[in-house]
């Protein structure tokens, strides 16, 4: 088949799309992934083909401020802009980011199938959770359950604005106001996602989808004592203060106890303190978690999921966005704690007692052992489009 994989140029969903194109390539399948021109390089040393996705920046009359309106509004127009491109290169299905909803919009005026891929957990709201976001455990109880109604009812009144946007943009562009995928992705592990009663259908756990944009590897710091990796967030909305924290509070815990540390970005660090046996650099995340005893990362998922499939106990600083609903939901499993605010004295107890308690380690490896109940998204789109093209 020939695929054409849509998604915005945050890393956080342009890797796994081209993740999701790899795998793709080696069933022989032929890809374009249109996303962020940032990463065509980094694509085209894995053979893949990098398109830029039309209309991705703003408009000086568009408001980035305003959600329903990025999501809609701006979606509608860079879907009319696709389209043509979609129209006259061939494909058989499409493959859109479930926030990248453009690439949906414009398979369907142009009559092709498409598949929603969720590079994280599944976030639609479901009728027996509390409002995803929040970070809360399901209620128990009847009035666990009632606490749930209360808060998915006043978060109701915004859920409804952004539908009546997106109604309105898909009119705006001549589509009827729903729509449905041939099938749904979620790109994550099934230890991270949370039990639901409404569960939906053609919706597959397909496991983390990595994908490293670099062929370097770190050199392990010299020394003794555990390796700890700081993984500062790549989201506009991670906490800015995570890296200098987290160095500050390494540096301070050097003094009772021997520390490797390992600061994998695109951007070399900044901060006041720096501890020893340090390594600065950008690197093959993939290589060097195997060898790390933690990580300290932002709570997003694409860190997050990497560091656990690797069965490596997490310290979380949380942003905003869902980092604050995977950050609550490591802690609740056991396989990492939360920091907020990320003081060095918070943050330095939370790297000391995740590194003293083996429980830790061990909850994270039964989250990575969790991957084995995951299904292969090639198999399942070849399927998906066989059905659609079958009798109908």
């Amino acid at each position: 088949m020939r695929i054409a994989i849509v998604a915005g140029s945050d890393a956080g969903h342009a890797f796994p799309a081209l993740g999701l194109a790899t795998s793709l390539r080696t069933a022989g399948d032929r890809v374009v992934v249109y996303t962020g021109e940032r990463w065509t390089a980094a694509a085209a040393r894995r053979g893949l083909e990098v398109r830029p996705l039309p209309g991705l920046a703003a408009l000086p009359d568009e408001d980035d401020d305003d959600a329903g309106a990025k999501l809609s509004v701006r979606a509608a127009r860079m879907a009319t802009a696709l389209a043509p491109e979609l129209a006259t290169g061939g494909f058989d299905l499409v493959v859109s980011d479930v926030i990248t909803v453009a690439g949906a919009w414009a398979a369907e005026l142009v009559g092709l199938p498409w598949i929603e891929l969720s590079p994280h957990p599944l976030y639609e709201q479901s009728a027996g959770l509390p409002p995803i976001g929040a970070g809360l455990a399901a209620g128990e109880g009847i009035g666990g359950r009632l606490r749930d109604a209360l808060l998915r009812a006043s978060a109701a009144p915004a859920v409804a604005k952004g539908r009546r946007q997106r109604r309105g943009a898909r009119r705006s562009i001549g589509l009827p106001d729903e729509s449905t995928p041939l099938a749904r992705f979620v790109a994550t592990l099934p230890g991270l996602e949370v039990p639901r009663p409404d569960w939906p259908e053609r919706t597959h756990l397909i496991g983390p989808l990595l994908f490293e944009p670099t062929d370097d590897c770190f050199v392990r710091p010299e020394g003794d004592g555990p390796l700890v990796v700081v993984a500062p967030s790549t989201a506009a909305t991670g906490a800015g203060d995570l890296g200098a924290a987290a160095l500050a509070a390494l540096a301070d815990l050097q003094s009772t106890r021997p520390l490797r540390v390992v600061y994998s970005a695109l951007q070399p660090p900044h901060a006041e303190v720096l501890p020893d046996r340090l390594v600065a650099a950008t690197g093959r995340q993939d290589e060097l978690l195997p060898d790390a005893d933690l990580v300290i990362c932002g709570g997003g998922h694409g860190m997050l999921a990497k560091s656990l499939l690797a069965g490596v106990p997490v310290v979380t600083v949380p942003g905003g966005g869902d980092q604050w609903e995977l950050a609550n939901r490591v802690a609740r499993i056991g396989c990492g704690r939360l920091v907020r605010p990320a003081t060095t004295a918070a943050l330095a107890e939370a790297i000391a007692g995740v590194l003293d308690d083996r429980r830790h380690a061990d909850a994270a490896r039964r989250v990575a052992a969790t991957v084995s109940g995951v299904v292969d998204p090639v198999r399942v789109a070849h399927a998906a489009y066989r059905r659609w093209t079958g009798p109908r």
